[in-house]
């Protein structure tokens, strides 16, 4: 209804309007779980365990840190030491000695060889490849040292049951160098931890190819060779730039075990280990598959003097006698010339190993030695033992001092032709004492227990009569057979009672055979030697050298040899070395045989070669059933037939029955037995003259052939 009259209307004050706050909306439930508190014993460990693994973090990190900036200090440490890799090549504590016979060619090395520096870049592609792929796969990638290699050796040691450190060390080649060069004589768990900083060093300082020449001169391989062109021409007689698959796989087959694997002593091992790295190399792409197959299919070999091991004792003797400084001391490399004869030396070994086999009872111990040697003393063969190609072995024909035997006695009857006596002057050969100040009666007995009564010289000799061999020695005095005894090259002591003349004294083969050899020389001493020249490798003059002529001095007449070496020769031909004979050959020698049967010799010598043969045993027992006239005249006899095999028969430069010489011993014995007239003995001794001019022309005449 409308407002009529005075009504108003209501007092409502006007609404304002404010804008409209919007209402916030409903917060949406979190579909993730409220967080539980975390309290009690689990969420007390868990913090625990949280700190634990932070606190590892943190001296993890501050460790690595710090072992980064000892590392970085000891490679820089190193680093700043290191000589060009040139100087690294070749460090050897001495020098090399290469032997060559007496015809130039080499049979024997000793020493530390250095054959020459070789380079990665120069030596056989094979050669380097086989050593990579045997060595150190990942050479060309790592940086010295290789984590995953060393890893891997771990496992392989844990596996074998052994403790992770020891065996295989996953060492790097640079890792192998540093340690050849700077940490070899270090033990094996400092060794490892410098060889991680200086393999660094190396590997800023040098290239990778400088690194791996090194390694390839500095490796030993057996065989006192350093460096693989040492051991190429040592086991191949042919460079390092030339070797093929399988040479090369077996060279770097060395590496491992040099003694285990070297083809010298065990082919058959050599041989398996190069084909395991032709097939590592196969599986490391360097060979194909054919080039493999080829290679196993052509295996190595040894070269020709390789393969002969010929002079193994002459090699030890030459070393042994030598100049101390220049052979032993030197660094130099050295090249010496001998006098030895490797047809001679196989003639001795075959002559020896042909009796053990047949005369000798299976299982004996009894050792035999030999020499042989030229007139003039040059030495051409020695057999040290029936072990045959032992570097270094015991040396019985030059190291063992034994007793003498009979096979002294030329020396009592040498003293007496050289004062007055002769091959057919009498001895009484009857029981015999002596009394010997301070020790008492001595008394002589003959190996046969019987006399003969008056024998000559030759006789007593060829019969190796005791009693008559004292009686002489005595009669003309034990000095004066010491002395010529001396003179003729026995060195080490002499006996000084009356049992020197049966050879009581102690001397080696080597000095026997010599003394015997001036006998041969006509009564000149022929020292033994075997040296001819020795120079420096890469010199052309020689540092010294040996000349045989005019070294010895006389110690008896030509006549008293000439009577001797007749006497030495019915030894052989009607007495106790009846065993040496050899058909159509003049032998002259002597048997010896030690009291208790301990020491056996023969010693003869025919107008080319002289010889000696010893027998026994290495702990001086006594040998059963062996006398001088039997295995070792057996052993000569061998030896000797081989030897002279193409050669023409010479005849002996001895005193013959019957000739001018013969005659003149005669008219001297009858002289001074009969009363001749002044005219007459006038005559004789101008006849004596002449026959002495005679015979030194005759004499003159043979040597010159000789």
């Amino acid at each position: 209804m409308a407002n009529k009259g005075n009504k108003r209307p209501p007092l409502v004050a006007p609404m304002k309007r404010f804008a409209e706050v919007p209402k916030k909306a409903p917060k949406k439930k979190s579909r993730k779980k409220p967080k539980k508190q975390r309290g009690g014993i689990m969420g007390f460990f868990r913090m625990i365990l949280r700190s634990i693994l932070r606190s590892i973090w943190w001296v993890t990190l501050r460790a690595s840190v710090i072992g980064a900036l000892v590392l970085g200090a000891g490679v820089a440490y190193y680093y700043k030491d290191l000589p060009e890799a040139t100087a690294l090549m070749d460090d050897r504590a001495r020098g090399s000695v290469t032997m060559m016979d007496r015809y130039g060619e080499v049979f024997a090395w000793r020493g530390d060889q250095f054959g020459g520096l070789v380079l990665a870049t120069t030596v056989s592609p094979y050669l380097k490849n086989a050593v990579i792929a045997i060595e150190d796969k990942r050479f060309y990638r790592h940086f010295g040292i290789s984590p995953r290699g060393i890893l891997s050796a771990m496992s392989i040691n844990m596996r074998a049951g052994r403790s992770p450190l020891s065996g295989n060390g996953g060492s790097t080649i640079t890792q192998q160098v540093a340690k050849r060069v700077y940490f070899s004589d270090l033990r094996s768990m400092e060794r490892k931890i410098k060889e991680v900083p200086m393999s660094i060093a190396m590997e800023i300082k040098y290239t990778k190819d400088e690194i791996l020449s090194i390694y390839l001169n500095r490796a030993y391989l057996g065989a006192g060779s350093y460096g693989f062109e040492a051991a190429s021409q040592r086991y191949f007689a042919k460079s390092a730039r030339n070797v093929s698959v399988s040479e090369a796989a077996m060279l770097a087959g060395l590496l491992k075990a040099p003694s285990k694997y070297a083809p010298t002593r065990h082919m058959g091992r050599a041989q398996d280990r190069a084909n395991l790295i032709i097939g590592l190399m196969n599986d490391q792409g360097y060979l194909t598959r054919g080039e493999a197959l080829n290679a196993r299919n052509n295996p190595a070999r040894l070269s020709a003097a390789a393969e002969k091991r010929a002079g193994g004792y002459f090699a030890d003797w030459i070393m042994e006698s030598g100049p101390e400084f220049i052979i032993k001391d030197t660094t130099e490399d050295i090249v010496i010339r001998t006098t030895f004869d490797e047809r001679v030396q196989k003639a001795a070994e075959q002559g020896l190993d042909y009796i053990f086999k047949n005369k000798v009872k299976a299982g004996s111990k009894a050792q035999a030695a030999i020499v042989v040697m030229s007139r003039d003393g040059a030495v051409r063969a020695i057999v040290g033992g029936r072990n045959l190609g032992i570097a270094g072995g015991f040396n019985r024909a030059t190291q063992a001092l034994r007793q003498t035997g009979s096979s002294f006695k030329p020396f009592v009857y040498a003293a007496a032709l050289e004062n007055g006596f002769h091959y057919n002057s009498i001895v009484i050969d009857e029981p015999y004492t002596i009394n010997v100040p301070g020790s008492g009666p001595y008394t002589p007995k003959n190996y046969t227990r019987k006399f003969s009564g008056p024998i000559t010289f030759t006789e007593a000799l060829k019969g190796s009569i005791n009693v008559a061999a004292v009686k002489v020695s005595e009669s003309i005095g034990r000095e004066k057979v010491r002395g010529l005894a001396r003179d003729f090259g026995i060195e080490n002591k002499i006996a000084k009672g009356p049992a020197l003349a049966l050879g009581a004294s102690e001397a080696t083969l080597l000095e026997m055979t010599g003394a015997y050899a001036g006998i041969l020389n006509l009564g000149v001493s022929a020292k033994p030697y075997g040296v001819m020249s020795l120079t420096i490798q890469g010199d052309t003059s020689p540092l010294m050298g040996k000349s045989s002529k005019g070294s010895g001095k006389r110690v008896i007449s030509e006549n008293a040899a000439a009577e001797l070496i007749y006497m030495m020769y019915k030894v052989v031909e009607e007495g106790t070395g009846r065993r040496a004979r050899i058909k159509g050959r003049e032998v002259a020698g002597k048997t010896g045989t030690t009291q208790g049967a301990r020491d056996a010799w023969f010693i003869g010598f025919t107008a080319d070669y002289v010889t000696g043969i010893w027998m026994g045993n290495d702990n001086n027992a006594k040998l059963t059933g062996v006398t001088g006239g039997g295995l070792p005249a057996d052993i000569w006899r061998e030896t000797m037939t081989r030897i002279q095999e193409g050669i023409e028969p010479k005849p002996l430069p001895m005193m013959r029955p019957g000739s001018v010489m013969a005659a003149e011993g005669i008219l001297e014995q009858a002289e001074h037995t009969l009363s001749i007239p002044q005219q007459i003995r006038q005559d004789i001794r101008q006849a004596e003259k002449d026959a002495e001019t005679i015979m030194k022309t005759i004499l003159g005449i043979f040597k010159g052939k000789n």
